[in-house]
């Protein structure tokens, strides 16, 4: 991250405690189908992209992009309402700037939730995996370019992305609710069109479980800050030529609505379990 990108950070972080002076603990990012839950939080302040320099639009349907700062399950928290992809024109540092903002503001742990494609057999659409490790297959990657050595080294180690422990109060998080959760490999692939037969068949030999079009970069740019990372893909459908029909949109948002009510509970059990509290 370069001192422009620090700076562009810092006037962001600036509009908001104009605002409120609440710091967040927990941020989450809200994929498709759960923007919902943030208007469960209390004490909330909401921002809309409009009013935070440097933060990308969301062009997607369903994610509005507005940032809401406030308290969820009791945690303070930094919430946003969808995410910014690099298949809209904005590059990977553009697309981690409300990241490395929840992280100037606070935040210490990061939610990551998606909808991917279900690429081993049992990740039948509805399911709910962990992320355990990613392939980036984008092409870019945040940390490309000059970097501030106050808020990361040059080279971080990314051999652990997403964090253990909290991998495991997600499965308790889960029991608790009545479910089990998958865990697996997530490849990012830039986008938007789906993939091939063949580059399914290419990742599947490459040991991926699970395809989708984000997250990547978040985790990236988390790890390099030192925040630890927590990620969920929704299946929503079978990956390119493991179904007997073409994919489409209307699928991911249909599988998301069945599924959003059992992930938003989810999210309400864990919180607690996630807060690092006042240290």
């Amino acid at each position: 991250m370069s001192e422009v990108e620090r700076q562009r950070t810092d006037e962001a972080a600036a509009v908001v405690r104009q605002r409120t002076e609440l710091v967040p603990r927990v941020a989450l990012v809200l994929g498709s189908g759960l923007s919902d839950l943030a208007d469960e939080m209390t004490d909330a302040v909401v921002f809309e992209p409009a009013e935070l320099p440097h933060l990308p639009r969301s062009t997607v349907e369903a994610h509005d992009g507005r940032l809401v700062l406030g308290r969820l399950g009791g945690v303070p928290s930094f919430v946003l309402r969808g995410r910014q992809h690099i298949y809209e024109g904005y590059s990977a540092t553009e697309v981690v700037r409300p990241v490395r903002l929840a992280r100037a503001l606070g935040a210490s742990v990061l939610v990551l939730t998606n909808a991917a494609g279900g690429i081993r057999e049992d990740l039948a659409p509805g399911t709910l995996m962990l992320l355990e490790d990613h392939v980036n297959l984008t092409g870019q990657n945040p940390l490309t370019g000059p970097n501030s050595d106050a808020l990361g080294p040059r080279f971080p180690d990314m051999s652990a992305p997403y964090d253990a422990d909290l991998r495991a109060r997600a499965h308790e998080a889960a029991a608790a609710e009545g479910f089990a959760l998958a865990e697996g490999v997530y490849a990012a692939m830039p986008g938007p069109s789906y993939e091939t037969r063949a580059e399914i068949r290419m990742l599947a030999a490459m040991g991926v479980d699970a395809v989708g079009m984000s997250t990547v970069h978040e985790a990236v740019a988390a790890v390099h800050g030192g925040v630890r990372v927590l990620a969920f893909s929704s299946i929503t459908n079978r990956a390119a030529g493991l179904s007997d029909s073409p994919l489409s949109h209307e699928e991911v948002v249909e599988t998301n609505r069945v599924t959003a009510d059992r992930n938003r509970a989810l999210l309400r059990r864990l919180m607690p379990l996630l807060d690092p509290g006042e240290g």
